[in-house]
């Protein structure tokens, strides 16, 4: 093997292993910060001795062994230069009379529970909700900050920023590297599935940019979503949710035609939807079910692409259920966006018409001002209604809303279309 393959491997070993090495870390010295910092010294080791000694037969072992011995130097060079030991724990004071081989055995762990702390911690309400985003992805994706700017289109700078500054508020917060219990724990969970969840959506339908998909993220968040599964069997939501992004991957292939232009739901080939990813969403709806989370959110809109998945055809679609799923939808999370989806369901089930009454009714919503989806729906009731005029304005005031390139111009195309 050459040292670019060595290289090469390390990256690719380093991306697997990151978030659980971190994780181990994080837990020995109770700092996100300088866990990562400790992490990348292992790493830097390993890529300076791996392409000589060749990759470890267990390279993620060696990765956190090394990373504990450094863990375990710094723990002792702070002591000896009379920094505070308080804050690492009686424990961790004790250990250090012990030998290393010792320390690192009694420093051993469930990783489950390490990436649990982790991801909570992550996801920390002292945080905004860019600044978890962008740590989930550092710390758990293993994405640099230059893929997570490109993701999002946004200066890396701005990335690093946002990072720099979540660490030490972390730090400054003296957040506890902890899984919340009780109350907390329903409430930091419910933005753990958010952060997400929107990670998700941003791979699934880009806000801005020049791609309709960036289907890394999404791949992404289907990872985060299955640890977390693993992680919290008994958690509901976290069912829901993954069976909410394996249904909606499941479509990707058939969302994009060959020269990257979108394809709407209703004129994809179903042929092409990945049948495998159908059944692990099925599979987890059915587990978020018999967890009694039938009705919450994620799972709610998991059972509404469960109804898509289910139909071999666009028209055997189960409209009906599927405009009975948005109410109770609308009854939990009280969303204009939520009513919006409602709308479109009622016009397939009830005819454009009674959904257009709903539409209107959320123009003057302050939240949906800037919604370039809800002109666009109502361009797409007027023209099934015979109003072109209106219809084509629709359209035109949506495509200026977006700031998607390729939904740009699906939209101006729709707009053009809109003749008597």
């Amino acid at each position: 093997m050459t040292a670019r393959d060595t290289h090469r491997t390390i990256d690719a070993i380093w991306k697997i292993e990151s978030p659980r090495l971190i994780a181990t870390i994080a837990r020995m010295v109770r700092d996100v910060g300088l866990a990562e910092e400790l992490a990348q010294d292992a790493l830097v080791v390993a890529l300076e001795q791996w392409p000589t000694s060749g990759v470890p037969d267990n390279p993620g072992a060696w990765l956190t062994q090394t990373a504990k011995h450094r863990a375990i130097d710094r723990i002792r060079r702070e002591r000896m230069a009379g920094r505070k030991l308080e804050a690492l724990g009686k424990d961790m004071e004790g250990m250090l009379e012990s030998a290393d081989d010792t320390l690192i055995d009694a420093l051993d762990d469930d990783i489950g529970d390490d990436m649990l702390r982790l991801i909570f911690t992550a996801c920390h309400p002292v945080l905004s909700i860019e600044a978890q985003v962008a740590l989930t992805l550092r710390l758990l994706g293993g994405l640099t900050t230059d893929e997570i700017a490109r993701a999002f289109l946004v200066p890396e700078a701005t990335v690093a920023q946002r990072i720099v500054r979540a660490k030490r508020s972390l730090a400054d917060a003296s957040v506890t590297y902890e899984v919340p219990r009780g109350d907390e724990l329903r409430d930091r969970l419910a933005a753990v599935l958010r952060v997400v969840y929107l990670v998700f959506n941003e791979g699934y339908a880009a806000t801005t940019g020049g791609d309709w998909m960036r289907p890394a993220l999404c791949a992404e968040a289907q990872r985060l979503g299955r640890v977390l599964a693993g992680l919290m069997p008994a958690e509901a939501e976290v069912h829901g949710l993954v069976a909410l992004m394996e249904m909606h991957a499941s479509r990707a292939g058939a969302r994009i035609g060959p020269d990257g232009e979108p394809i709407l739901l209703l004129e994809q080939d179903r042929g092409r939807w990945d049948r495998l990813l159908i059944g692990l969403g099925l599979k987890a709806l059915q587990r978020a079910e018999r967890l009694g989370g039938a009705k919450g959110p994620y799972a709610l809109q998991a059972a509404i692409a469960a109804c898509h998945a289910r139909a071999a055809r666009a028209e055997d679609t189960d409209w009906a259920r599927i405009a009975a799923l948005y109410a109770a939808l609308v009854d939990v999370v009280r969303s204009p966006v939520v009513e919006l989806n409602r709308a479109v369901a009622v016009s397939m089930s009830e005819g454009p018409g009674v959904a257009l009454d709903i539409v209107d009714s959320l123009v003057d919503e302050p939240s949906m001002r800037d919604y370039h989806l809800l002109p666009s729906v109502q361009g797409d009731l007027l023209f099934r209604l015979g109003r072109f005029a209106e219809a084509r304005e629709a359209f035109l005031r949506a495509a200026a809303m977006t700031r998607n390139e390729r939904e740009q111009a699906l939209l101006t195309s729709r707009a053009a279309a809109c003749t008597e």
